[in-house]
Formats: structure tokens, C-alpha cells, sequence
């Protein structure tokens, strides 16, 4: 199967006091390049999150984020109060000005608040860990989803460039006599006398230069070990990437020693289609 390296991941948590969102988005990459966004009070296991994404998502330019909304009257914010009343008190001495505006004006100033840093409650953590799980787990179905459709487009290109090499299969007994017949016709036109045995075997020799079995038979190796590397139980798009190289290095030598036209085009379409393969490849787990 193919997976895509392309996916998207969500899961919201209801929690008495507030609601946690966890999205993941996911690019393609060479190799696993994770960004985590997280309130401070989560950052103890940052670690830990990105081992767990790490261990599911093998690859892939990953934006992780939690996001939290307080929906209750709970906050870790409180005013100090002892500081506030000295600075109201201080600023009677200076100017003229109702209770309301003078307070205003302290709560501005530096420690007229507290900030109370949240320890993390580990039943509630256990909570969102699970949820953070939900949303990995939707983003591999998405990424499946979207490997469903490189698997069609792997297998619609693999078998045109099967049926194209058939063609050339077919076409290479009438190449090989074309390249006799010019080779035979240039000698007569120089109108001079020569060995026919000797141009004979020189005619073999230069034909088995240009003989191109070994490269239809590994080509076609190619294409199936491609075909079923598609249909193994896990994705592996590197050993595709591996694999798509050496069918371009045989395409390539076909086309040049056919020394045919007729053939050279096929050889064309050929590589039209591996190159749709291999910016496909880009975006396989």
C-alpha cells in the first residue's frame, strides 16, 4: 500500500473547564521535520509528543498544535491586591482623581497582577494524550486516502510504460534489419570492392553493440518489483524512489541504442511517464 505524506489530523476535548483543540498538519519531506506549538504548561512533555509523532508518522514537514480556550471562571491570573491599594495610595499624592481612575491607572503598573503557573494534572493530561492519539490516527487516514489515489496514478503510468515497452519489443527485429539495410546500402554507394565475409562480421559486431535484450528484460524487472513494492503491507516510497531510478537508467540506454526513430519516440513517451512517476514519488511515505 502508499501512503501520502500529505495529511490533516484533528480532535477537540471538552473539559470542565476548558477545550482542547489538537491539530496536525503534515507535508511532504526527505526526512521528519516536526514543528510543535503548545501552552507552557504542556512543555514538560514536549518530548514525549514528539517521540509518539515520530513513531507514527515516520516522515514528513509536521505542524503539531494545542490549543487551549478557557470556557469556565477559572483563571490563573489574580490581582495583588496589597500592591495595587499602595500604588492607589501613592497616587492620591500626586494627582487629583476619582477611586475608579486611580485604579485603572495601578493595575497598569508592574506585580498588579500574579500569575499562578499551572502544574499539570496528569488525569487530565492522560485525557489529552488520548485525544492527541485520536488526531494522529485521523491523519493517517487521510494520508491513506490520499496514497489510494498515488496507487492508481503509480499503476496507471506503470502499465503504459509496460505497454510502450511491449511496443518496443515488437518493433526491435524491424529496427535491427533497418540498421542493416543502412549500414549495407552506404557500403554499395561507395561503389568500391570489399570482403563480404569480413563486412559480415563486422555487420554482427556492430549490431550487438546496439543490441538492447538485457535492457528490455531488466526494464521489465523493474516494472513488476516496482508493482509489487506498491502492494507490500507497508509504504515505503524511498525504495520506489530506488527503483524508478534504475527503470530511467534502462529507458535511457534504450533510447541511446535504438538508433531508430520510430523507437526513440516510444522511448520518449517512456520517459514522460517516469517523470510524472518520480513527482509523484515525492509526496509517498
Amino acid at each position: 500500500m502508499i501512503y501520502s505524506m500529505t495529511g490533516y489530523g484533528k480532535s477537540v476535548l471538552q473539559l470542565p473547564s476548558k477545550k482542547v483543540s489538537i491539530e496536525l498538519k503534515s507535508l511532504n519531506s526527505k526526512s521528519l521535520d516536526l514543528n510543535a506549538r503548545m501552552p507552557s504548561i504542556y512543555r514538560e512533555k514536549e518530548l514525549a509528543i514528539r517521540k509518539l509523532i515520530a513513531n507514527e508518522l515516520v516522515r514528513g514537514k509536521i505542524d503539531f498544535s494545542i490549543y487551549v480556550e478557557t470556557t469556565a471562571e477559572d483563571t490563573s491570573t489574580q490581582i495583588n491586591t496589597p500592591v495595587v491599594k499602595q500604588y492607589i495610595q501613592q497616587l492620591k499624592n500626586v494627582v487629583d482623581g476619582s477611586d475608579i481612575e486611580l485604579l485603572k491607572m495601578a493595575v497598569r503598573f508592574p506585580d498588579a497582577l500574579n500569575t499562578v503557573r499551572e502544574e499539570i494534572d496528569e488525569n487530565e493530561w492522560q485525557l489529552i494524550e488520548n485525544e492527541i492519539h485520536t488526531a494522529v490516527t485521523d491523519l493517517i487516514n487521510h494520508r491513506l486516502n490520499e496514497g489510494k489515489v498515488l496507487e492508481q496514478d503509480f499503476n496507471m503510468r506503470v502499465k503504459s510504460i509496460d505497454d510502450l515497452l511491449e511496443q518496443v519489443i515488437i518493433m526491435d527485429p524491424e529496427r535491427v534489419e533497418g540498421v542493416r539495410e543502412r549500414l549495407l546500402k552506404g557500403v554499395e554507394e561507395l561503389k568500391e570492392k570489399y570482403d563480404e565475409n569480413r563486412f559480415e562480421q563486422e555487420l554482427v559486431y556492430y549490431i550487438e553493440k546496439f543490441d538492447i535484450t538485457e535492457e528490455k528484460v531488466r526494464l521489465k524487472n523493474h516494472l513488476n518489483y516496482f508493482l509489487e513494492t506498491i502492494n507490500s503491507k507497508e509504504s515505503n516510497g524511498k525504495k520506489l524512489g530506488f527503483i524508478s531510478q534504475e527503470m530511467g537508467r534502462e529507458i535511457n540506454t534504450i533510447g541511446s541504442k535504438s538508433n531508430y526513430a520510430p523507437m526513440q519516440q516510444l522511448v520518449v513517451q517512456m520517459k514522460d511517464e517516469l517523470e510524472k512517476i518520480k513527482e509523484q514519488l515525492l509526496n509517498a511515505l
